[in-house]
């Protein structure tokens, strides 16, 4: 029998939708949301340094570059797994406490890395590195949204994700750069100081009094498990943001093999679509305090399905495939904020004493659709389709209307029921 919470009995049922009132988008943001960002940065140039490396990497350990392609998709694993039952053990504890902690935590696993002799070591080091990453962002995002006015927790879950999508478009490519000059093992040390910058940034900024949100048992944290609006929620963000990883996944041989870019220049539109991810993720945390999650939502899937249609049917027009790659950033990064501030206000409502762990099981279902997005580009490029992956994230775009939709409409209905059917038994 499963136990779900419902929400709180003191105020009747309220839809999920509910009237948004407009904030004042040009309130300034809290310094300690900006100490996040700061962390946020490190943890973005870590997740991501590895893939322009991996070759260097290879040679230096005398490992194959499949081997060496492990470092990137069991971080994720490691990643989703671990991020939730971290953020369990953590949730009672004060949470400035705990995001000193856990970047502590961040720094070593980045010295390990750089000091490895070894390829087990290096990938010992990168799962640290990625179980600090993961529950830092859940509980970052709760803290982020707690720092600032009701209806502006979506700009503040923005600020603090514009540190991480300011990591691809700055330092990766300057992180990618230096290992293959220098040295792979440089980026990492370099990664190490800017986690002392994101604790000392936290140390100086981030309020010690911060409310503890999910602070329930065990067994009662882990009960969100069974709440189809929790399940729902993690449903659409797997859809809606990893769909379009089958195509991101392979861009580069996208960019050069079927378009027809040279390799210098699809370097340079990578960063291009590094600034549209910037620029995509403030935008949605902007729109989400002007119309709400749910509406930003709908209107970011709307447009990354026409996107990637768009990108599908254009693959071979240079100009247009540089439009729509931009626009395509925009649309994928810009649903972020909307997702994760859709999820604490889903957990806000149906378990409260969850919220933490709520927050951790949507960063699972982040790197979830991230592998399922690569998993289905990589069966399609195995068959000599690569230009047809785009389309995978137009199906995963469409499908996630229903679970939004869902959500919406029925999910009052649903746990009340199994309220009803629980409280029976």
């Amino acid at each position: 029998m499963h136990h779900i919470s419902k929400p709180v009995e003191s105020s009747p049922p309220q839809p999920l939708i509910q009237p948004h009132v407009p904030a004042d988008v040009h309130q300034r943001i809290h310094p300690g949301v900006l100490s996040l960002a700061v962390s946020a940065f490190a943890i973005g140039v870590a997740e991501f340094l590895v893939v322009g490396v991996l070759p260097a990497i290879a040679k230096d350990l005398a490992v194959s570059l499949e081997a060496a392609g492990t470092l990137v998709s069991l971080y994720a694993l490691a990643l989703a797994l671990g991020t939730p039952f971290l953020v369990i053990g953590l949730s009672r504890l004060p949470h400035k406490t705990v995001l000193l902690g856990l970047m502590t935590l961040f720094l070593m696993g980045n010295l390990v890395a750089a000091l490895s002799s070894n390829y087990v070591v290096l990938l010992f080091g990168r799962i640290v590195t990625a179980v600090a990453h993961g529950a830092f962002f859940a509980i970052g995002a709760t803290v982020a949204s707690s720092l600032v006015p009701k209806g502006q927790a979506g700009r503040a879950i923005a600020v603090m994700l514009a540190g991480l999508t300011l990591a691809m478009v700055i330092g990766v490519p300057l992180g990618s750069f230096l290992g293959n000059q220098q040295g792979w093992r440089l980026p990492f040390f370099a990664v190490a100081g800017l986690a002392v910058c994101g604790l000392l940034a936290i140390l100086r900024w981030l309020p010690a009094n911060l409310p503890v949100g999910g602070s329930g048992k065990f067994s009662t944290q882990l009960a969100a498990l069974g709440n189809p609006a929790i399940l729902t929620m993690m449903l659409v963000t797997t859809l809606g943001f990893g769909g379009s990883f089958a195509a991101f996944t392979f861009i580069t041989p996208i960019l050069t093999d079927v378009t027809g870019f040279s390799a210098a220049t699809a370097s340079v539109l990578l960063i291009v679509f590094g600034i549209a991810t910037f620029v995509g993720n403030l935008a949605g945390g902007r729109l989400i305090s002007r119309f709400g999650w749910q509406r930003t939502l709908r209107i970011m899937l709307m447009l990354l399905a026409l996107t990637q249609l768009v990108l599908a049917l254009t693959l071979s027009f240079q100009w247009a495939t540089v439009i729509m790659l931009f626009v395509w950033g925009v649309c994928s990064f810009g649903m972020s904020p909307s997702l994760q501030a859709g999820m604490l206000a889903t957990a806000e409502r149906y378990v409260p004493t969850a919220i933490d762990f709520a927050s951790g099981l949507n960063i699972s279902a982040f790197n979830i659709g991230i592998s399922l997005g690569a998993f289905a580009g990589s069966a399609l490029v195995s068959r000599g389709l690569m230009a047809s992956t785009p389309w995978v994230g137009v199906v995963a775009a469409i499908l996630a209307f229903v679970p939004l939709v869902w959500l919406e409409r029925h999910v009052d209905e649903v746990v009340q029921s199994a309220v009803r059917a629980a409280v029976t038994d």
